[in-house]
């Protein structure tokens, strides 16, 4: 099995370095022999043979259960190395097989009642609060930021995120009725109440974040102007003029498009706007990771779109605007992999030493998927009739200034980098 496993990592890698010691003690470079090549050791024959058959589920776990150990470089520069090979090669007959039955089985993978979203959505953001405390921005923000310029903090492309993704949904008068699909720890909504006089209604299907918003807005002074529920955003209710969803999507699974964007269809006024801001695939329909769906976010997919647009259009939605963000969530992931690191010890108190190689993995492998294998951000903005929206993206940028403004005046010691 050893020798399928070189056999693999010799089709892959064509650029750059990998030093392999087996667990026989045999040094083996792979690659073209360029620059300064980390080291990798596999410990044992049988972790060898798991991660010859089934790389895509197995290299992961081989990394968190010490069954590979990196001796020279980091878990991220070698995912960096694996994933960025041009015409990426299936590395095995045995992982294309498993490649292709995943992909058979895929919806049934993603098949998300109430019961199994809420079990699905508890595992991942139930985690203990001090976790994300340690990695994200003041903010809570856990999804893309948006980098206005490359020198900018994470915090203030976080707001940034916020001010353009309000900008867009056009609060052009106060007090509209907003609904938050999958509100987190309560960011986005706060930030509307607060900036854009909006009255918000977020749903969440996490104990944890629920609770976490509720305090922020007491807080805040803004309970008059932002309610969060415990909620599957099928059992909303409505009508609002302004829906917004940021991060939640790839959560839905894609069975349940056609049901999220008629429920959408079916809560948005007449004259209303939407915004959906989730992760996507530029190389058509695909499968998740099973080490992905596995341990971080089951029942999760990341869609192309070619899969949501279809869905869109049945529901009777107008798409007034589609942008793309790039690799602004490469740099978002890179930024909450360093913070991590900087805190391994005080992770590894909070959980163990299994869950923080677990963690750093799956930030560092979703960084470089945006990096290197076309993973990007689409902003959706959806409406039910023509007029709505105005005729050029001008306003967009009017908004941001004036949310800018308002957002100083709201904290006047605010002060954003670069100014």
């Amino acid at each position: 099995m050893e020798r399928l496993l070189r056999s693999a990592l010799a089709r892959v890698i064509r650029r750059g370095s990998l030093t392999v010691v087996f667990a026989s003690g045999e040094k083996v470079i792979f690659g073209d022999g360029s620059g300064s090549p980390p080291v990798m050791r596999f410990t044992s024959p049988s972790w060898q043979k798991q991660v010859a058959l089934d790389p895509e589920l197995k290299f992961g776990e081989a990394y968190m259960e010490g069954g590979i150990v990196i001796e020279r470089g980091d878990i991220a520069e070698i995912l960096a190395l694996l994933m960025s090979q041009v015409g990426l090669q299936v590395p095995s007959a045995p992982a294309k097989g498993l490649m292709k039955l995943r992909f058979l089985f895929r919806r049934l993978a993603q098949f998300n009642p109430r019961d199994r979203a809420q079990k699905n959505v508890a595992h991942h953001y139930d985690l203990d609060g001090r976790l994300y405390s340690l990695f994200l921005d003041a903010d809570r923000q856990y999804s893309c930021a948006y980098f206005e310029r490359p020198d900018q903090t994470l915090d203030d492309a976080q707001l940034a995120k916020k001010r353009h993704i309000a900008a867009k949904l056009l609060f052009d008068r106060p007090d509209l009725a907003t609904l938050d699909i999958g509100c987190g720890w309560g960011g986005m909504g706060l930030y509307l109440a607060e900036n854009a006089g909006a009255r918000v209604t977020g749903v969440t299907l996490s104990q944890e974040q629920l609770g976490v918003a509720q305090c922020r807005a007491e807080e805040r002074n803004l309970t008059d102007r932002a309610e969060f529920r415990l909620q599957d955003y099928r059992d909303a209710p409505g009508p609002f003029d302004r829906i917004v969803s940021v991060g939640m999507f790839e959560h839905v699974g894609i069975g349940h498009y056609d049901e999220y964007f008629t429920k959408v269809a079916q809560l948005l006024k007449d004259d209303g706007v939407a915004l959906i801001h989730s992760i996507g695939r530029s190389e058509g329909p695909g499968i998740t990771n099973p080490w992905i769906a596995k341990y971080i976010f089951p029942g999760g997919y990341i869609p192309a779109l070619s899969e949501v647009l279809p869905a869109i259009e049945r529901a009777g939605l107008f798409v007034t605007d589609v942008e793309l963000l790039r690799l602004h969530y490469a740099e978002t992931l890179k930024a909450w992999r360093e913070r991590f690191l900087a805190h391994r010890e005080e992770v590894e108190r909070i959980y163990d030493e299994r869950f923080v190689r677990m963690f750093e993995f799956y930030l560092a492998a979703s960084e470089m998927a945006f990096r290197h294998q076309g993973m990007m951000i689409f902003q959706i903005q959806l409406a039910k009739r023509e007029g709505v929206v105005p005729m050029t993206r001008n306003y967009i940028t009017e908004a941001e200034a004036a949310l800018k403004a308002m957002e100083k005046q709201n904290r006047p010691g605010l002060r954003l980098a670069g100014e």
